[in-house]
């Protein structure tokens, strides 16, 4: 199949404001990196002073690891820096060690967005669903079903399908050796809090929301960003969402302007920082009537739960 149809910058932008738009910096997507792990240290701290506060910070700091993955995935796509070299480390190191298999993956998610060959099309696929079936996903993540199946879920799969001959036991051993970076980096990080005497921070204001918060607003991303929109569709102002957000859906659900979806597959070069500029451009030329926009996540979600139960 044809990939999908692009948006020319030319359309929309003068050359002035499409150079702002684009050009790269050396400081500002270290400065995001560096925000987000001091919102997750800050969050944590306050926990810590006022254990009272942690389900107020399991959200923060679940929202937040999402966006170390926000920006990863600006990563994959050259914007955090304008060394190349320096953007894949930072992305690699400090924000997720997934970028060399998500890069491909990711790239020919837009090269072919929402067609047969979009490997993300699994994702938005299935809605509309009823409301019954959207509740009990979120009830899968908030209780960790939804982490555990991904993180962990080949594991017994793994086992139960070994080859003639293995043991379980070594079946288990190639399984895990799987997560050895995932098992041995939360290990560490959790002897260092221990150490200090705080191993139960580590526990409720890393992991818990890394299985539980972050699972939820990780679908919600996924679902505000391509559900309902046509498959195949020819106009590339309509194949993914911008969804308006104020502070506290920043906050706590879209950070690093994720929200700005539509614009990000319009002119996949730009940076995350330009994406609202490129909002603000877009709609003062009129361009954004013909944009798939929402104007918030509670109103997209009801529409993505709308369907009849059979």
């Amino acid at each position: 199949m044809a990939v999908a149809p692009r948006a020319q910058p030319e359309d929309f932008f003068t050359t002035e404001e499409w150079q702002s738009l684009t050009t790269r910096s050396s400081w500002k997507g270290l400065w995001l990196v560096a925000h987000c792990w001091g919102v997750i240290g800050a969050a944590m701290l306050v926990g810590i002073v006022w254990p009272w506060t942690v389900p107020l910070m399991v959200p923060i700091v679940g929202a937040r690891q999402l966006g170390l993955f926000i920006l990863m995935h600006d990563a994959a796509h050259a914007g955090l820096h304008r060394s190349r070299k320096v953007n894949d480390w930072v992305g690699h190191w400090l924000c997720s060690s997934t970028l060399r298999d998500y890069r491909p993956y990711h790239l020919q998610h837009h090269r072919f967005v929402q067609q047969t060959e979009d490997p993300d099309l699994v994702l938005s696929a299935p809605f509309p669903i009823t409301r019954d079936s959207m509740w009990r996903k979120v009830v899968r993540d908030l209780s960790g079903q939804t982490f555990y199946k991904q993180r962990f879920g080949h594991i017994a799969q793994g086992i139960r399908h070994r080859a003639p001959g293995e043991s379980a036991w070594k079946a288990l051993g190639r399984e895990l050796a799987k997560d050895r970076r995932f098992l041995v980096g939360n290990g560490l990080g959790f002897l260092a809090f221990a150490l200090t005497g705080y191993g139960w921070a580590w526990l409720l204001m890393w992991l818990l929301p890394m299985a539980t918060w972050l699972p939820l607003v990780s679908r919600v991303r996924n679902i505000a960003e391509h559900a309902l929109v046509a498959q195949s569709e020819a106009d590339p102002l309509r194949q993914a969402r911008t969804t308006h957000a104020g502070w506290l859906e920043r906050a706590v659900v879209a950070p690093y302007w994720v929200n700005y979806h539509c614009e990000h597959h319009m002119f996949t070069s730009l940076p995350c920082w330009s994406l609202p500029k490129a909002h603000r451009l877009l709609l003062r030329r009129g361009a954004t009537a013909r944009m798939e926009v929402q104007p918030g996540y509670l109103s997209l979600l009801k529409r993505a739960a709308s369907a009849r139960a059979a």
